[in-house]
């Protein structure tokens, strides 16, 4: 099922590159656009893992500089029957995680620095679980593929306004009338805000799924609503300084938010999170 998400996000985020590079340089842009959205879906297919560690500046540990971390993750991974991932830090106070790579045997999982500070063991076992869930049903090439597309995506958009700024406009009444502006107009607007809903309606049903895997995974799901629940309250008013279309990649929201910002996060609502798993848990004592 997870091949057909990823050919479906590879086909829908390439046809609103190709139709964002026709409405801003006509069959020219279209062609580039095309050979462009080829040469990223290659290239985010098979450095996902890299693309993600080098956005967040993250570091490879090894077992003797953490070696409860990397016990935790090795044992964890072989409870969910995935090879050991390798393991990285983030170097940010934020309390937060993802996980990266292509496949289970090409994957990765990062914590931040400011996680191992605040949570205790069982809650660090519920975060770890999560992200391997993501690992073991394939989520993580997705999530790599829609943050190179997104950030594709918001750059054309970003030389489009360039183009229509500097004499782009006026070519284009010269050649086609105002119609040709006011489509290059709407595909400036809207190819962007499309890829933002497409990640979101990606991102958040997985986070769900993930959610009940980790539980799974770590046999305790309280574990990781208690995880959540801290990690919500320690990243408020302090955002993480990344790029906005990799945000989707983590267990929480790495920026913070308010109203509007909050309505349109790429992750469902921490409490909404939180009752499934406690839902899982008096499921379990029954």
């Amino acid at each position: 099922m997870n091949h057909v998400k990823t050919f479906l996000l590879m086909t829908l985020l390439t046809v609103l590159l190709v139709v964002l590079g026709g409405a801003i340089a006509g069959e020219q842009g279209l062609i580039m656009a095309f050979g462009f959205a080829l040469v990223l879906n290659l290239f985010s297919y098979w450095f996902s893992d890299s693309i993600a560690i080098r956005m967040t500046r993250s570091r490879e540990v090894s077992r003797e500089e953490q070696p409860e971390l990397y016990d935790m993750v090795e044992r964890l991974s072989q409870n969910a029957g995935l090879p050991t991932p390798r393991v990285y830090v983030t170097p940010s106070p934020q309390p937060n995680a993802f996980a990266t790579g292509r496949n289970p045997r090409h994957a990765a999982v990062a914590v931040t620095e400011g996680i191992m500070r605040i949570l205790d063991r069982s809650e660090l076992e519920g975060v770890i679980a999560h992200e391997l869930a993501h690992i073991k049903n394939r989520d993580t090439l997705i999530s790599t593929i829609a943050t190179v597309m997104a950030g594709a995506l918001a750059f054309v958009a970003r030389m489009g306004q360039y183009r229509m700024i500097f004499g782009g406009m006026r070519g284009s009444r010269n050649n086609a009338g105002g119609a040709a502006v006011l489509i290059q107009l709407l595909a400036i607007i809207f190819a962007p805000l499309a890829a933002m809903l497409i990640r979101m309606a990606i991102s958040r049903s997985r986070e769900f799924i993930a959610d009940a895997g980790g539980a799974r995974i770590a046999g305790n799901p309280g574990g990781l609503a208690s995880a959540l629940l801290k990690m919500e309250q320690h990243a408020q008013g302090r955002p993480m300084r990344i790029n906005e279309a990799a945000s989707h990649m983590f267990i929480i929201n790495p920026l913070s938010g308010q109203g509007m910002a909050r309505m349109f996060s790429t992750h469902p609502p921490i409490q909404d999170r939180v009752r499934r798993l406690r839902q899982i848990e008096d499921g379990r004592r029954r």
